[in-house]
């Protein structure tokens, strides 16, 4: 296990990268200085393909989380 585990954590890894540059973002330059240049708060909703990838992103986030635990775990 010990000599698999971090290529799986290469792995995870990678597709976490894939998957956050794949997801659209909504802010914009004001928003990274405290305002928004709406003006107001929006929501937004998740549908179809941007929800699966914002779940399978959560998803590999935490099984990285658990390699990285049981990395430590098994040393």
């Amino acid at each position: 296990m010990q000599t698999y585990l971090p290529y799986v954590q290469i792995a995870l890894s990678v597709l976490i990268i894939g998957l956050i540059l794949l997801q659209q973002s909504d802010a914009s330059v004001g928003a990274a200085f405290g305002g928004d240049s709406l003006g107001g708060s929006n929501g937004h909703t998740r549908r179809g393909a941007e929800k699966i990838m914002f779940v399978l992103t959560i998803i590999l986030c935490v099984l990285f989380a658990a390699s990285a635990l049981a990395a430590l775990i098994l040393r």
